[in-house]
């Protein structure tokens, strides 16, 4: 019953906002979604205490004549994807306290409505069901960024539709095709679609591989399907944007993990280094555009290519340490590049701008945004003892067991984060002042409440990630054991 609250708790949410005008409409909505990670820790709890508990399994018929049901469960992995959807969104809502939106109660409305739909498609046990969550996540964002986008934003709001609408195309012809090559009464069960994959001949399983792949890859972004990315990013409001790149791109990792490399082994096993090498190509793209961008909040947007593309790399690499390494990545990931753009809106909303070359000396006036911004820089760095080293010694030791010379380049990461990441700070933090950055005020009390606990959080589970490693790691260890199909040569 726990999962059923965690999905049905920010739709119920939602509409009780109704009740609220005004100021008030923030606040509730801050409130509600603490209660969903209250409720979060509390399956956490439970799946250490009990992994196999009837609490956090939630199962009835749905669809009967096509054996379509509403099962949802929440394993390690999947606790770890809702714990960071629950955790995200609490900052996200109070990141906006000092902006005031016209309408309110539907800009938070829409965020708890995508709170549902992301914490379903993490712990959707049914093909069908999966899919009805992955279409119902786009429709808020898309409204968050038609709405409250920047100029230009029907025509980049459209572009960004498009394309995950036509990858979620491929996606469901692929579930409809595995459902009807399940045996007896057919059925869109995880278990059912695994084994009827399975037992595919090879060209099928190829066929199912790259079209889970290419709705995936769009959602992720992977090269070369990233360009309705950075200007979507860009001109996003700032909370859209932690929404798409905080929790939202993991719907296509979470994707690659749990529905497409176990269901077709030997399409992984034929396709797998191709696709590692498109992830790979994006590391090295994303990292070698954000060098060159003169925008901070562009800069964010293809270093998040970047990241995004070594997860995909480790995940699809399937052996334990690649799995792992990947898992904690998504969810350093989304705390740092929530702290990121966060950092970009306070810049923005001071000075006017996030033209780098325009900003300077920003720690002469603001030295505690200057050093919490810092440490969030140095995390997404992957910088030893922050949340982001973690993640990514395990990445390139998982891309490495499957392929030395991915590893290699995927490696780059680190020493190209470092260039585009440390720099940026340099122009942006240091030096002079100048007639944009003089009157640059510190941070407020609601400021600090969002940049603070992100910065601990970055330093806690860079110095001690063993409760994220240890929730999912049985879990890891029998999905890459009972398939045995990594890329290990």
């Amino acid at each position: 019953m726990i999962t059923g609250f965690l999905i049905f708790w920010p739709l119920l949410a939602a509409f009780l906002l109704l009740l609220f005008k005004g100021e008030t409409v923030k606040k509730a909505a801050l409130a509600f979604s603490l209660i969903e990670l209250g409720v979060t820790l509390a399956a956490w709890f439970q799946y250490n205490h009990n992994p196999k508990s009837d609490n956090l399994n939630l199962y009835f018929p749905w669809i009967q004549s096509l054996n379509i049901s509403f099962d949802v469960n929440m394993d390690g992995i999947s606790t770890l994807l809702v714990f960071l959807t629950s955790l995200l969104v609490p900052f996200i809502i109070l990141s906006s306290f000092s902006k005031s939106y016209k309408n309110p109660q539907a800009f938070y409305m829409l965020i708890l409505l995508m709170q549902m739909a992301l914490v379903g498609v993490f712990v959707a046990m049914d093909g069908f069901l999966f899919y009805i969550f992955w279409e119902l996540a786009l429709l808020p964002i898309y409204f968050i960024c038609l709405l409250w986008g920047g100029e230009g934003r029907a025509k980049i709001t459209f572009k960004f539709f498009i394309y995950t609408l036509f990858g979620s195309l491929f996606m469901l012809a692929a579930l409809i095709f595995l459902y009807l090559h399940t045996p007896g009464q057919h059925s869109f069960d995880i278990k059912a679609l695994t084994a009827a994959g399975a037992a595919l001949p090879a060209k099928a399983q190829a066929v199912f591989f790259w079209c889970m792949f290419l709705a995936f890859a769009i959602k992720m972004p992977v090269f070369p399907f990233h360009t309705w990315q950075p200007d979507t990013y860009v001109n996003a409001p700032t909370q859209g944007t932690m929404l798409l790149s905080g929790i939202m791109l993991k719907m296509g990792t979470y994707g690659l993990l749990r529905w497409m490399l176990p269901v077709v082994p030997q399409a992984l096993h034929d396709w797998g280094y191709v696709a590692i090498l498109l992830s790979v190509i994006s590391v090295i793209y994303g990292s070698m555009v954000a060098i060159d961008q003169k925008d901070f909040k562009r800069l964010i947007a293809y270093s998040s290519i970047a990241h995004v593309g070594l997860i995909a790399a480790g995940i699809i690499a399937f052996n334990v340490q690649g799995v792992q390494g990947g898992i904690v990545q998504m969810i350093s990931h989304g705390i740092n590049v929530v702290g990121l753009f966060f950092i970009c809106d306070i810049i923005a909303s001071r000075t006017g701008t996030t033209e780098i070359s325009k900003l300077g000396g920003i720690r002469n006036v603001a030295p505690v945004f200057a050093l919490l911004s810092l440490i969030v820089v140095l995390g997404s760095v992957a910088l030893p003892l922050t949340n982001g080293f973690v993640g990514e010694f395990l990445l390139i030791n998982g891309i490495f067991q499957a392929h030395a010379a991915f590893a290699v380049f995927a490696g780059l990461t680190i020493i190209l984060g470092a260039v585009y990441m440390l720099r940026s700070y340099q122009k942006v933090m240091l030096g002079e002042v100048n007639s944009l950055t003089q009157n640059f005020t510190d941070l407020t009390m609601n400021e600090k409440a969002v940049l603070v606990p992100i910065v601990l959080l970055i330093i806690f589970f860079g110095v001690y990630p063993k409760p994220l490693l240890d929730l999912a790691a049985n879990d890891v260890a029998n999905l890459v054991l009972k398939y045995n199909i990594g890329l290990i040569k």
